[in-house]
């Protein structure tokens, strides 16, 4: 996916519930997109300010068990099947995506819900990349009441059902509609999609709605 314009930093107000500072962070940000590039080290915007999931253990916390985090996502309808690395933001506030040399990797926001939670967990993946096809080369392909199955790392698997997928233009990307508060177990795959601009980079994002089965 082709590089995209840069939000501004969104401090985050201290003592704020996390779904409260998620809302204050999409609202603050309001033209952004999100996708995948054929260039390693290119991004889009991130809509969340939080690069650590909601509910996860402090790293070094005494006692403390990291969570199980998501590692394999599968949609057996369209002949997906990848491992998933973890996303989380650059220096420019940006969220990362999967270099390129890992195309057949997807991951997984951490800013957002662990797949299987309460809110949106998302996940990014190229369509294709300077090396060939990628893990989401055929996404465009899921229909409505596809299953998807995210495998954890300790061999728990959440299953959802495809609830609806839409292409648009990354200058007009949902931002709030993906990454915004809900109370649904909700899961949103996200790719390239459309034609291609003069510089060869598709102008288009799939993303695909799911819920927990």
């Amino acid at each position: 996916m082709s590089s995209a314009p840069r939000p501004h930093p969104v401090r985050r107000p201290a003592g704020l519930p996390v779904l409260a500072r998620l809302a204050l962070a999409v609202t603050a940000v309001l033209t952004v997109l999100t996708g995948c590039s054929s260039t390693p080290g290119t991004a889009a915007p991130a809509a969340a300010d939080s690069p650590a999931a909601a509910g996860s253990l402090a790293p070094g916390a005494a006692g403390a068990e990291r969570p199980a985090v998501p590692t394999e996502v599968a949609i057996p309808s369209v002949g997906i099947t990848g491992p998933l690395m973890e996303l989380g933001l650059n220096a420019d506030r940006t969220v990362e995506v999967p270099p390129a040399e890992k195309g057949m990797t997807a991951g997984w926001y951490v800013g957002g819900s662990v797949p299987g939670e309460v809110g949106p967990a998302v996940i990014i993946g190229h369509n294709d990349t300077r090396f060939g096809k990628a893990v989401f080369h055929d996404l465009g392909k899921i229909t409505k009441g596809a299953d998807i199955t995210v495998t954890d790392s300790r061999g728990a698997s959440a299953r959802f059902t495809v609830t609806g997928t839409e292409s648009v233009s990354k200058s007009s990307f949902p931002t709030e509609k993906v990454y915004g508060p809900t109370g649904e177990r909700a899961l949103r795959l996200v790719t390239c999609d459309g034609d291609f601009d003069a510089q060869g980079h598709p102008v288009n994002n799939l993303i695909v709605y799911a819920t927990l089965a």
